[in-house]
């Protein structure tokens, strides 16, 4: 049976075809012509067919700059429009390989595996148990692409849908082509360049997009997927437990972002309850029009009688309508009831909802009841998925974390306790520890949040976050923000002046209260190698232990990929990363505390990202509690969650990726690395962070990085609210990790995901090394192999010829130094990876190739013009918005910014 109608090599030909009719109309037959010119004469230089791009850059010598707008547009909506392509031919490939029972990742391939190494049911529920998958959005700002661009966006993906999926009659077809056309034609007209920063709110407003209207309806899928594969593999009933919680920090991160205010984070978490309860209401209106038994002919069993007889007490006036209007109908009433409770949830009227749990026992004690009276197939299709929701959504929607920077926080205790003539400030760190301690343990507050008279702006912006906190925790239940993180988290005593702060706000009573997490974010190699004597020490501590008992003896601990790699480089980084996750068990164990591991992976490979499968599968085994947290962000959120099914495909993977890890580390333990490899790799890695370090500490490279990339321009795009750097300085260490990578991604010279690993690697090979332990290592290390296949696709994307064009832009002096040194860096690092892998190609996916292959030529004119306003010692405004453009479009073109 074919399930499409169409395949990729149509819908990039026609969307081009479309396109190029769309910009003869609206500009002019001879802008077409000039995109034409451009377009082929790139192909023939990528094809081997010319021997440079001497017509690109005449072409583009030739453009004025209302020529140079249309073209930078032209450019930048056919890599929109080819991103849907190429998102249509993911769900293609997702469906027919679900109906062939192809897709190696999936939730049946997890419990096929399961089935195969004979696993008992017992133990499955134990692995199921275990597991919890927190996905957690942030707002961090690498969407280049505005709101409003994006929705049209999405119509456009839903018509090519409609073609190729619903058999359409002629007259339906040119319906829906008309449309298309529509779609395209408004796009073309629409600024794709935002003209305003985003605020806080539309960022949250972008989250919870994906979470109102594309997950709510997705995670009973995955769960109705899982428990379809566990009947058929296992005779025993197999209890499947909440597996994914979504999390967020749209509106409450404000770790350099001033505008996160209490009043946004409130507006937030306002916003999410009133978007998610009418959800449950509606679902609760449509079972009602389904459960329509007649209590003669069954017998809903005394715990439905009960809960009714109590809804009824609670509520008699309601219940007196629903008695009226469904007599002998018990389920309709009780649906009625629930209803109502919903609605009165965070109403000054009686009778609601306490928290979810309780709506979720309500749909159960349903569900139940309907399997007494043998509908089984009602209960597993009409309430289950709705039990499901309530279980992953809550009454939050997402539950939101806060994160500010630790200074905020000494800075706020310091000035409090100087009011209390403790001078905290000039204590050292045991002298700050036991003042800590001692103020959280005793029963009297020592300072009182509310009173922030004589206070600076950041203590006195501090202490009411916390005032609010508690207000918040009371307004809309301890689950809907329950966690703080802590960001460059370096010594205990900054994690216990945040404990210190929620005891002071009433947030903790110890012993046997606490109603926050709070979470050290370990980013530097000082934090990061310093790991045991933080956490040692908190674990150690009267109060700390204190806390942690009462939060489940569960402790979150945040690892950060983009500082961590900013300031060490790709291969030194990933190493520490990966050996202090080991580290970091080792501690947790040696105190008895379950660790959950929370990854802050950004979109990018020199950020952390890459393959989640491949990612969570290759972490140490010992680090596989079960519980994993990652952060999804940016341009990677529109990309996994936009699409139903894509995000499906998403979610199955995570739980095939976490189900597979953990039964092995509950079967295996940890897995033994051969001391020769460990070894490699240290030596390895040292040689790599000291080549780096290297190259950022050469004389002029922070100018150079300002003349041979886009980062000007990036820090003046509107991405986001948070600003580009975190003081008016321009140095590496000062500036954010994300337009640190766009820049570099932008310019094609991506050293930020492989900078410095042939350094490393050739100096373990001098030092007497072999390749073929690397080699070794390879095939059977996950954690090298995803190292080293996450560097290669970053070498892919990289172009040394393009790049060279931006190093162009930067004095003499300058390129000379630094350039030829990132030439052969990159030149060495190809060669290495190539002969390690076995492999002739950088890429071990066909499909990577090939999409290379046909967005390479239609980014490179953009790189080129790109190239030509950078050196423009001035532009007028219309090429200051073309100079944006094409940042927007290589963006597009590169599928990564940040």
């Amino acid at each position: 049976m074919d399930l499409h109608a169409r395949d990729v090599t149509q819908d990039v030909q026609e969307l081009g075809s479309l396109l190029g009719e769309i910009l003869a109309a609206q500009a002019s037959t001879d802008a077409l012509e000039t995109v034409e010119r451009l377009r082929t004469s790139a192909i023939a230089y990528r094809r081997g067919e010319a021997a440079s791009r001497e017509a690109v850059h005449r072409e583009l010598d030739r453009l004025e700059a209302d020529r140079q707008d249309v073209v930078a547009r032209a450019f930048t909506t056919y890599f929109e429009l080819i991103n849907l392509a190429e998102e249509r031919h993911r769900v293609r490939e997702i469906r027919e390989g679900s109906q062939r029972g192809m897709l190696s990742d999936s939730i049946e391939a997890a419990v096929s595996r399961l089935a195969d190494a004979d696993a008992d049911p017992e133990t499955v529920e134990q692995v199921l148990t275990d597991v919890l998958i927190q996905p957690t959005f942030t707002a961090h700002p690498t969407e280049a692409r505005r709101k409003t661009v994006k929705a049209k966006l999405r119509s456009v993906a839903d018509d090519l849908e409609t073609l190729d999926e619903v058999r359409l009659t002629d007259r339906e077809q040119r319906a829906v082509e008309r449309d298309l056309h529509a779609e395209v034609t408004s796009l073309w007209q629409t600024p794709q360049v935002r003209r305003r920063r985003p605020e806080v709110t539309d960022e949250a407003l972008n989250v919870q997009w994906y979470l109102e209207n594309v997950l709510f309806d997705v995670i009973s899928e995955v769960y109705d997927e899982l428990e379809r594969h566990l009947d058929e593999q296992f005779d025993a009933d197999v209890d499947v437990p909440k597996l994914y919680e979504f999390r967020s920090w749209a509106g409450s991160d404000r770790d350099g972002n001033p505008y996160v205010t209490p009043e946004i984070t409130e507006e937030t978490l306002e916003r999410q309850r009133e978007t998610v309860l009418p959800m449950y209401r509606n679902e609760l209106k449509a079972l009602s029009g389904v459960l329509s038994q007649d209590a003669s002919q069954i017998d809903p069993g005394s715990a439905f009688e009960d809960r009714l007889a109590a809804d009824r007490e609670r509520l008699p006036g309601v219940a007196s309508g629903a008695e009226a209007r469904y007599p002998e109908e018990p389920y309709r009433q009780k649906l009625k009831l629930m209803r109502e409770r919903v609605l009165r949830v965070g109403d000054v009227r009686q009778g609601g909802y306490r928290d979810a749990d309780e709506l979720a026992t309500d749909l159960r004690v349903i569900a139940d009841s309907l399997r007494a009276n043998d509908a089984a197939d009602v209960a597993e299709t009409q309430v289950d998925p709705l039990v499901r929701k309530v279980e992953t959504f809550g009454f939050a929607m997402a539950s939101l974390d806060v994160r500010d920077h630790q200074e905020q926080h000494t800075t706020a205790v310091s000035e409090a306790l100087a009011r209390e003539s403790i001078d905290y400030a000039e204590m050292d760190e045991d002298e700050r520890t036991e003042v800590l301690t001692e103020a959280i343990l005793q029963d009297d507050a020592v300072v009182d949040v509310e009173d922030r008279a004589d206070l600076g702006d950041t203590a006195s912006r501090v202490l009411r976050r916390f005032e609010k906190l508690a207000d918040w925790q009371r307004e809309f239940g301890v689950d809907a923000i329950d966690t703080y993180a802590v960001s460059m988290a370096e010594e205990p005593s900054h994690v216990l002046e945040v404990l210190f702060l929620a005891d002071q706000a009433g947030i903790v009573d110890l012993p046997g209260y606490c109603g926050l997490d709070v979470v050290p974010l370990l980013e530097t190699e000082y934090a990061l190698s310093g790991a045991r004597r933080i956490m040692g020490t908190l674990f150690e501590n009267e109060a700390y232990s204190q806390a942690l008992e009462a939060r489940g003896n569960l402790q979150e601990i945040m690892l950060g990929y983009s500082d961590s790699n900013k300031e060490n480089g790709y291969l030194a980084a990933n190493w520490s990363l990966h050996r202090n996750q080991k580290r970091l068990a080792e501690i947790t164990d040696d105190y008895d505390v379950e660790m959950r591991l929370f990854h802050g992976r950004g979109g990018s490979i020199s950020r952390g990202g890459g393959p989640m499968n491949d990612a969570m599968l290759a972490l140490p085994r010992e680090t596989v509690s079960g519980q994993i947290k990652f952060t999804e962000q940016g341009e990677a959120i529109s990309e996994k969650y936009a699409n139903d099914d894509i995000a499906e495909r998403n979610l199955e993977q995570m739980a095939n990726a976490q189900i597979r890890a953990r039964y092995e580390a509950l079967q295996e333990g940890a897995e033994t690395i051969p001391d020769e490899w460990l070894d490699a790799l240290d030596i390895a890695s040292d040689a790599a962070r000291a080549e780096y370090q290297d190259l950022l500490e050469t004389e002029g490279f922070v100018q150079y990085f300002e003349q041979a990339t886009p980062i000007t321009v990036i820090e003046d795009l509107n991405l986001g609210s948070r600003p580009a750097s975190r003081s008016e300085e321009r140095s590496v260490e000062d500036l954010r990790a994300i337009p640190w990578v766009f820049s570099w991604t932008q310019s094609r010279c991506i050293i930020t995901g492989w900078y410095s690993l042939a350094s490393g690697l050739q100096h373990y090979l001098d030092e007497g090394g072999d390749v073929e332990t690397l080699t070794e290592m390879y095939r059977e290390w996950p954690f090298f192999r995803t190292v080293l296949d996450n560097a290669s696709q970053a070498l892919a994307r990289t172009d040394v010829e393009i790049a060279s064009e931006y190093a162009d832009l930067a004095d003499d002096d300058l390129r000379e130094r630094i350039f030829p040194r990132i030439r052969e860096e990159y030149e060495a690092a190809v060669d290495l990876v190539c002969e390690i892998t076995g492999r002739d190609s950088l890429l071990t996916r066909e499909w990577l190739e090939e999409n290379l292959q046909r967005r390479n030529p239609y980014v490179d004119p953009l790189n080129l013009l790109q190239v030509r306003l950078l050196g423009e010692a001035d532009l007028s405004p219309q090429q200051e918005r073309t100079l944006r453009l094409t940042v927007q479009g290589i963006a597009a073109g590169m599928k990564n910014t940040g």
